[in-house]
């Protein structure tokens, strides 16, 4: 356990908890929503601080990240606890569960995370469940590992406050953000939150670091067209390269619905490119090679985890010259 940061007093022993847009009020001996962050005697305490519940080394394409060092991989790292409660979640044994975890403090993360570039990691991604519940351990991790010239992911439901947010970004080299839907009353239908404070973590994320979007396409829930269309013409007027993943959805945890079906994926991977360049559908292996914007040749094709340079070599396509300051290698 750790002393947990963004809170304030509360009469009685009370505290409120201002890492999320929940604010719980916690009464001594209770947790907050994301059932890591408890009242102890009037001080918040966090539980799962160097509490390790998943290790792997991963393909950065896995994260999603389709422009940030392609072909590459990440030491990826992550523990329980969730400040959304999705019906839908596709992680919920770490989100929702209490799983088995080991002690590993940041100093032998880092030492971890060194040891791997031997076998092409650049960096750790904190993932799997939501890391900004894990946010003492990422805020002493991050800083370690950028002093050893690691690369520092997220990724994240983006449902965080602003100051811890900005606090944060410094440190942090990418993000992919869950957009889970472009309707408010889906995040507070299915995800008890809101989609306010994910707009806010977006626009704010892209002013300071690489960003790359993902959006779980449930049938019948969020897969409209006119609003996948919306969606991507916010992100065009924060950045028209900004990728966007809209990844297939399989039943999971409380919810039933059907996989969603390609034929749904690919309308939808259309209607976004009205804005967007860059649309990718996740889970499936479908249409996911990227494409030089000046003269559309292919500079990296793309079968599921496995990525080839084509005509992308040292930030320029090979084809026409052109410098492709729209995926970091």
């Amino acid at each position: 356990m750790a002393q947990a940061m963004f809170f304030e007093p509360l009469e009685d022993l009370g505290v409120k908890c201002n890492l999320c847009p929940h604010h719980c009020k916690i009464k001594p001996g209770k947790k907050g929503i994301c059932r890591v962050r408890s009242n102890q005697a009037g001080s918040l305490i966090t539980s799962n601080y160097g509490q390790v519940a998943s290790l792997a080394l991963d393909p950065i394409e896995k994260k999603p990240l389709y422009h940030f060092f392609p072909g590459n991989m990440l030491l990826s790292a992550g523990t329980y606890g969730c400040n959304l409660s999705c019906s839908f979640c596709q992680n919920y044994a770490l989100a929702h569960d209490t799983p088995a975890t080991r002690f590993i403090p940041p100093e032998t993360l880092v030492l971890v995370a060194e040891q791997s570039r031997s076998s092409g990691s650049i960096g750790v991604a904190f993932t799997y469940n939501e890391p900004s519940v894990w946010y003492e351990y990422i805020w002493d991790c991050s800083q370690l590992l950028k002093n050893r010239g690691q690369k520092v992911v997220l990724v994240t439901n983006g449902y965080i406050e602003t100051r811890p947010l900005e606090q944060l970004l410094p440190f942090i080299d990418a993000l992919n953000i869950d957009v889970k839907a472009f309707r408010n009353d889906f995040y507070r239908r299915l995800c008890k939150g809101a989609l306010a404070p994910v707009i806010n973590t977006v626009e704010r994320a892209a002013r300071h670091t690489h960003v790359e979007i993902t959006t779980l396409i449930i049938p019948g829930d969020n897969d409209q067209l006119e609003d996948i269309e919306a969606l991507a013409k916010w992100l065009a007027s924060i950045r028209k390269e900004i990728p966007l993943h809209l990844s297939r959805y399989h039943p999971a945890y409380h919810y039933d619905r059907p996989p969603t079906p390609e034929s749904t994926l690919m309308q939808a991977r259309e209607a976004a490119r009205i804005h967007l360049p860059f649309v990718y559908l996740g889970n499936t292996g479908l249409g996911n090679d990227t494409r030089c914007l000046n003269c559309q040749a292919l500079l990296i094709r793309r079968s599921y985890y496995r990525t080839e340079m084509v005509h992308f070599e040292e930030g320029r396509c090979t084809s026409c010259g052109a410098e492709i300051d729209y995926i970091i290698a």
